[in-house]
């Protein structure tokens, strides 16, 4: 069984000449391992905890927090299919899976990590629309799974191609893990990474960060309006704001940038080591993501003591809440105004 491990991992070594093979030592993959161990232990656990919280708390049930279950699944299968095998190929030395296994990494990893990031952008929108939309009380379950259909359908949109010509998955960094082919020259492989850095990266990032700016200064008009009731939900929503953005910033633009290094600077501009630390930045999403998105949001933090406390679901799945919605309303001049409108016995869907 190890020869035809072994056999299979040197045939897809030397199929494909671009890729880089080596450059980290025997420590180095050891360091590599230890960081992967860690994100995939915390990765797995945190989304967990998630899904827990789901199955024990009815009062979580509700179609705008299907997005956020969604951000947890793709997350807990980038932490099974991908954190782990690269954990165990850098335990090894070596990729392990051997060439159909790459082709099958590269595939399921970039589709459960852009379903994520589609994901994330979506749900910037709901917050936003939710706190700021008053004629409309809740989501339906048919947005929801509109939503979360579209996320995978997205992905699945630029995550086949390579595997039917247009550009193809590969080795990358120290020939521990599949993505991509960054290195390639062709024509094909060049387009299609120009596409997916603008559509799967760039474009994701620019609607949160219109979202979130949009939903900061509804906060803040409501702020001038009532003072002391807002103050505190202005600083939480800026908190929550520039640390949505800075992890997303962290976590991926490094590894969009070096991608687009890897394909358009000159050969060996990109060593293995510079490739391997932004892709583990990428993995670590799948820890910060669950934290940021799940235990930042007051109902799901109180269903989270309600179970380390191990109290009775009870305790949490009969609490409503009042919730205030922001409508702003453009005037024909081109000012804006605002006003809150309190909507009783709401559930806390996205209180921040």
């Amino acid at each position: 069984m190890m020869s035809e491990i072994n056999a299979s991992a040197t045939f897809s070594l030397n199929t494909s000449t671009d890729e880089p093979r080596t450059g980290l030592s025997r420590m180095g993959h050891n360091i590599v391992a230890v960081f992967l161990g860690l994100i995939l232990f915390f990765g797995f656990l945190n989304n967990l905890v998630v899904f827990i919280l789901f199955c024990k708390f009815k009062t979580l049930r509700n179609p705008v927090n299907m997005l956020l279950l969604n951000i947890s699944a793709s997350d807990m299968l980038v932490c099974i299919s991908g954190t782990t095998f690269s954990f165990i190929s850098n335990i090894y030395g070596r990729w392990i899976g051997g060439e159909h296994g790459c082709r099958w990494y590269g595939f399921v990893n970039s589709c459960f990590g852009i379903v994520s990031l589609i994901s994330l952008a979506i749900l910037s929108y709901e917050r936003y629309s939710t706190l700021t939309l008053t004629n409309k009380h809740g989501s339906s379950y048919q947005k929801a799974l509109l939503g979360v259909g579209g996320s995978w359908l997205y992905s699945l949109i630029w995550t086949v191609p390579p595997l039917i010509g247009w550009s193809s998955y590969g080795l990358e960094g120290a020939g521990t893990s599949c993505s991509v082919r960054w290195t390639s020259e062709t024509p094909e492989s060049v387009s299609y990474i120009i596409c997916l850095f603008i559509f799967c990266l760039a474009l994701p990032v620019m609607v949160m960060i219109y979202c979130y700016a949009r939903l900061f200064y509804a906060v803040k008009q409501v702020g001038k309006i009532r003072k002391t009731a807002a103050r505190k939900r202005e600083f939480h929503v800026l908190f929550m704001v520039i640390t949505t953005i800075i992890c997303y910033l962290v976590c991926w633009m490094p590894y969009g940038v070096i991608a687009l290094l890897a394909t358009f600077g000159r050969p060996g501009l990109v060593s293995p080591v510079a490739s391997i630390i932004p892709s583990i930045l990428a993995k670590s999403s799948t820890v910060y993501n669950p934290i940021i998105y799940i235990l930042m949001n007051k109902q799901f933090y109180k269903c989270f003591l309600v179970l380390v406390r191990c109290q009775p679901p009870s305790a949490a799945d009969g609490e409503t809440t009042n919730v205030k919605t922001i409508q702003l309303n453009q005037r024909a001049e081109g000012g804006v105004t605002c006003h809150s409108q309190v909507l009783p016995q709401v559930d806390e869907k996205f209180i921040l």
